[in-house]
């Protein structure tokens, strides 16, 4: 199956302006993005993290290069014909001009959509004041209209993730990201039903996307009947791959042999990409 990136744009866009909710995981290379177009997700995100940790980069700081991630987004977008939002970091510049002219590289890759966040990279101010942050957002949506029509821009904030923010910071932050013009407002570290649904109508007729919580206190439905559109898989996949993978290197480098508890069976793994490429996938 082909798609052209305005069919993967509008597929985006429909799926946010939905009534019903959407889960967005985020593959970290080409075989996580096969296996999960496989697996039938309709949209798929990037994330800085996994490129970075695949890198040997921490994910802080912008420490993967520019032209590093808009390679890797580039491979994540030609591997799948679903629709791809970039995780795009804080974009790569301070200024809005900066991030502008940054986002038009990013549309460049072919992605449906991209998001762009409120962390700076500076230990002593975590977040972009609120004003400069809103006009980075507008400077990002004038971008996208310039060279990608019908692209989604998600405007994260990590205010209460930094320890900086109330979750009036947070609320303040994602209506004027809404106004600025992000089609799709992304809150991380909400814990209430009653956050959550301030934040659902705070931002309306906007999209609402938050991250999986680490303990799931919440089920898919009840996400839904609260109004969030999207929920995001973040890092999450990447660490759980990190996890298996770094627990047997610790095992094994005390001596166990006993590292395959959570081992895919190669037939199962090797199977499955043999079957992918006989389906017609090019090969990359």
């Amino acid at each position: 199956m082909t798609t052209t990136v305005q069919q993967r744009r509008r597929a985006l866009r429909k799926l946010h302006e939905a009534s019903s909710i959407f889960v967005m995981p985020h593959p970290w290379d080409i075989g996580t993005a096969r296996y999960l177009q496989h697996l039938g997700f309709k949209a798929l995100s990037t994330t800085s993290a996994g490129i970075a940790f695949s890198q040997g980069f921490p994910d802080t700081e912008w420490a993967v290069p520019r032209d590093m991630m808009l390679d890797h987004i580039r491979e994540i977008v030609d591997a799948t014909h679903l629709p791809v939002s970039a995780d795009f970091e804080a974009g790569y510049a301070h200024e809005p001009e900066g991030v502008a002219s940054n986002v038009r590289l990013c549309m460049a890759t072919g992605v449906a959509g991209l998001t762009l966040e409120d962390l700076t990279n500076d230990a002593n101010r975590r977040l972009y004041p609120i004003e400069l942050a809103a006009e980075r957002i507008a400077a990002a949506r004038a971008a996208i209209d310039d060279v990608a029509a019908g692209a989604v821009l998600t405007a994260a904030t990590d205010s209460l993730q930094v320890g900086e923010g109330s979750f009036d910071d947070a609320l303040r932050r994602l209506v004027a990201y809404a106004e600025a013009g992000a089609d799709c407002l992304y809150a991380q570290g909400l814990l209430s039903r009653e956050q959550i649904s301030a934040l659902v109508k705070a931002v309306a007729p906007k999209s609402l996307q938050i991250l999986v919580p680490s303990h799931a206190p919440f089920t898919m439905k009840a996400l839904e009947e609260l109004g969030v559109r999207c929920i995001s898989g973040g890092s999450g996949l990447c660490r759980v791959a990190w996890g298996s993978f770094m627990q047997s290197a610790r095992k094994l480098s005390q001596g166990s042999l006993e590292i395959y508890d959570a081992a895919v069976p190669f037939p199962e793994i090797n199977g499955f990409f043999r079957q992918d490429l006989a389906k017609g996938r090019r090969k990359l």
